[in-house]
């Protein structure tokens, strides 16, 4: 079966009695080149490991499969369960689990089932959860590369540098991960087709941070989340809108200051060389 031909997913789904679920963000491709390309960006081989979030009727699955990784395909629609349950009945390094991504235990899923294994993550992301999925997997701490196709805006101000469409979650991937815009893929790849042009994200871990500040990461991270708080107001008044019960604004405007930066700059032309050493300022400042 071709899981990328549009007339034979239109049959398949007709004979399970599939509808489409708009609150789950569910867009299947119909390009084989996609699930192909992705796969192999994606690094997996019989040595790996990977976690696959969202599988649909599976055409990435496969092919992440032909790679002989062993694959742990995550679905949160009950009713892809038994359309899987055909598509994939020929792979046997495929396991399915039915639930919610964001609710299950990722290093207790990887440790049970990718023992001895290097552990990836390759998935076709609803737009939907983007956030709180990178998140989880992120701080699960235990996933070597994760490579999704996510909406393209999203996919570049996760990799992109300070600018207007740099944000706190721009620097916290970077802190953790080295990411990188792959390829585009247009909307009309998908059933139903999106409004929006995905974009193939790979996000290697990094053996440690590009800084260190002395504040420590939970301060660092908390100074970051501050200084976007305010997106259209300067820095400083950012800043003063999360610390202002802790210090003076002036006092804030000096640790700012202190760090090379104009009074006027706002939080997206900061670099993380610069939120770490602001951080470290506003912390001796607090604690001193």
């Amino acid at each position: 079966m071709n899981l990328c031909d549009i007339r034979e997913i239109q049959a398949l789904l007709r004979r399970h009695g599939f509808h489409f679920s708009k609150s789950m963000g569910q867009n299947f491709l119909i390009a084989d080149w996609v699930p192909r390309d992705i796969a192999a960006a994606s690094g997996a081989d019989e040595t790996c490991g990977v976690l696959e979030i969202g599988p649909g009727v599976g055409p990435l699955t496969t092919e992440l499969c032909r790679t002989g990784a062993k694959v742990v395909a995550v679905e949160l629609d009950k009713a892809l369960v038994p359309v899987l349950e055909e598509t994939m009945a020929a792979w046997d390094n495929f396991s399915l689990v039915s639930g919610d991504v964001l609710k299950l235990d990722l290093p207790a899923l990887v440790r049970e089932r990718f023992g001895g294994l290097t552990p990836i993550v390759c998935a076709n992301l609803p737009y939907n959860i983007t956030t709180p999925v990178l998140t989880a997997l992120v701080e699960a701490g235990c996933f070597e590369t994760i490579t999704v196709m996510i909406q393209k805006e999203v996919a570049q101000r996760i990799a992109g540098g300070p600018g207007s469409d740099y944000g706190a979650f721009s620097v916290f991937m970077q802190y953790h991960m080295e990411t990188e815009v792959l390829f585009d893929v247009p909307k009309e790849c998908f059933l139903p087709a999106p409004k929006v042009t995905s974009a193939v994200l790979r996000c290697r871990r990094r053996k440690e941070p590009p800084v260190q500040p002395v504040c420590g990461e939970k301060f660092f991270f908390k100074v970051v989340r501050a200084s976007f708080a305010l997106r259209r107001k300067t820095l400083v008044n950012s800043l003063a809108s999360v610390f202002g019960s802790q210090m003076e604004k002036e006092t804030l405007g000096e640790a700012v200051a202190a760090c090379g930066l104009s009074p006027t700059v706002r939080g997206e032309a900061l670099n993380l060389p610069q939120f770490a050493a602001l951080a470290d300022e506003i912390f001796k400042r607090i604690d001193g």
